[in-house]
């Protein structure tokens, strides 16, 4: 008999299933079904630190069946989608487990994301419900909210955490715990976001299998045990602080997240030395700064940092010569992972040669992993050399949630994500990340699709074309430039820059600079040469800092 998947969903064929599961990568395993197993292990140990407030895993565990039942009272079921937009709060994890004992499916969207994203998540999804803290960072989410609500008829409930006004609070849904039916482990459990260099991001289905999979392996590799301590600082819905090994490797090996509502050294270095942190995950931005932070004395003068083992850095590129400040400026161990919301992730090991740790973003997970760099036209490259890089395996998805278009683009014939990376592979099996061949600019892990932004900038009355590049930046890696052909009268960088926030883009998609010119070089088949782009902007900053 064949089997129901959530309509939009691509899984992987059969045969391939068999294999991961007789290898043991799958285990049929759900995310409750962890949740409820750690909490009959160790009942008393503490799963969350927030604030003030201490949640043990019996606690996380009642308070996931306690919501579980209250979502139902609302009408939420399985299959249901829920966008939840939350901050680093422990209520995130009861929003999440209570939603996964349902067999509904989130969508995890980021605090940063404004009102074109969140109303396009919840239309594309055909969200029913949408889950969101009062406010955070002085912005206000029950106005957005009520901006979404407005546009998206399929939305049904506004659920807050906080003062709900006309919303309904979260925390009047804890009620009576039921039984639900177990969702299968092969289904969509949440929907993820990519990168996305093509408009708005795509949603990413994972499973229970697979996503569970590379967590546990995550686990594994970076030493997890109950004793460790995860502070999580980037925001928690990132693929990368979620699984890698993240809040859920931790969860999962029985130990304690630490919630930080900021990643900065004057809240991280305090949360640290107070709850003896062992490990930790950055962007290579807020690397720096904390290194810059410890060297100083910010952070070894004023706070101990000494319980702190490992550091990872991820979301972009991270420097050779800044990842050698690591272990002598905070005396703990460097990991580099190099990741992906779609599956593959590659990390540095513990008995790996520093000179590897400091100049390489890792090797695969998994031994089967299947890794291919490859020319433009899909030949295998000489060892060493630069290519696409092209993977599948048992945690990379087959295909992008209601996008078949799309995926035909975005995988081979027989299965291999584009993940749109440049990368060149040693012979050890480490990938060095070379850059992006797709249009894309990564803002210190941020990721920014140039047309997204371009459509926008097109909507303005005096923009008669434009067209967005990366350009270098030491602190984020790159930064964002706008070069706009204008119409009629030249309009002010700041007249453009209010423009696209009345338009309700998140603020690091906002250009970082804006270039008015007359005409735009082209290629020769007439299209607009954006690499003759990015290196005149090179030029003028190099130029500038001479």
């Amino acid at each position: 008999m064949s089997k129901s998947y959530l309509p939009g969903f691509t899984p992987w064929p059969e045969k391939v299933a068999e294999r991961y599961r007789a290898a043991g990568y799958w285990t049929g395993e759900t995310f409750g079904a962890m949740l409820r197993a750690r909490a009959q292990e160790h009942p008393e140990r503490p799963a969350l630190v927030c604030g003030t407030r201490r949640w043990t895993y019996r606690e996380l565990d009642q308070r996931s069946d306690q919501l579980a039942a209250g979502f139902a009272r609302l009408g939420i079921s399985a299959r249901d989608r829920v966008v939840v937009q939350l901050p680093n709060v422990a209520e995130f994890f009861a929003v999440c487990f209570a939603l996964f004992r349902l067999g509904a499916v989130p969508v995890f969207a980021l605090p940063a994301h404004r009102r074109a994203e969140i109303s396009y998540f919840c239309e594309f999804a055909e969200a029913t419900a949408y889950v969101i803290a009062d406010s955070d960072g002085g912005f206000d989410y029950r106005q957005l909210a009520r901006q979404v609500s407005a546009e998206v008829p399929t939305l049904k409930h506004v659920i807050v955490a906080g003062e709900a006004q006309e919303f309904c609070a979260l925390d009047s849904l804890y009620d009576s715990p039921q039984t639900f039916p177990e969702p299968r482990p092969d289904d969509v459990a949440f929907l993820q976001l990519s990168g996305g260099s093509t408009g708005l991001p795509k949603l990413i289905p994972r499973t229970p299998d697979d996503y569970l999979y590379s967590i546990r392996a995550s686990a594994d590799i970076c030493g997890l045990t109950p004793d460790s301590v995860y502070l999580c600082a980037l925001p928690v819905a990132h693929n990368f602080t979620l699984s890698s090994p993240g809040t859920l490797g931790v969860l999962y090996a029985g130990g304690c997240v630490v919630m930080a509502r900021r990643a900065s050294p004057d809240e991280a270095f305090p949360l640290i030395e107070a709850e003896r942190v062992t490990l930790t995950a950055l962007v290579p931005p807020l690397a720096m700064v904390w290194l810059d932070a410890a060297a100083s004395g910010h952070g070894s003068g004023k706070h101990d940092l000494s319980s702190l083992q490992l550091l990872q850095v991820g979301g972009a590129k991270f420097t050779t010569e800044v990842a050698q400040r690591v272990r002598p400026v905070l005396g703990c161990a460097l990991q580099q992972v190099f990741g992906m919301a779609e599956g593959l992730v590659n990390y540095t090991r513990h008995d790996d040669p520093e000179q590897l740790i400091v100049s390489t973003q890792g090797r695969p997970i998994s031994a089967d992993d299947e890794v291919r760099v490859v020319d433009d036209e899909d030949c295998d490259v000489a060892p060493g050399e630069v290519g696409h890089l092209l993977t599948r395996g048992p945690y990379t998805i087959r295909g992008y949630y209601r996008a078949e278009e799309h995926n035909a683009r975005a995988f081979t014939a027989d299965g291999f994500y584009r993940t749109g990376d440049l990368v060149s592979q040693l012979p050890s099996g480490h990938l060095v990340v070379e850059g992006r061949a797709k249009d894309q600019i990564n803002r210190g892990g941020d990721k920014v699709a140039a047309d997204e932004v371009e459509n926008h900038l097109l909507a303005h009355p005096n923009v008669h074309d434009v067209a967005l590049v990366a350009m270098p930046d030491a602190y984020l890696g790159e930064r964002s430039c706008a070069f706009v052909i204008p119409r009629g009268a030249v309009p002010r960088t700041l007249e453009l820059t209010y423009f696209l926030r009345e338009r309700g883009i998140a603020h690091y998609k906002i250009p970082d600079r804006i270039e008015f010119v007359d005409h735009f070089p082209k290629t020769g088949v007439g299209k607009v040469n954006k690499r003759v782009l990015r290196e005149r902007i090179a030029q003028q900053l190099k130029n500038a800092a001479t």
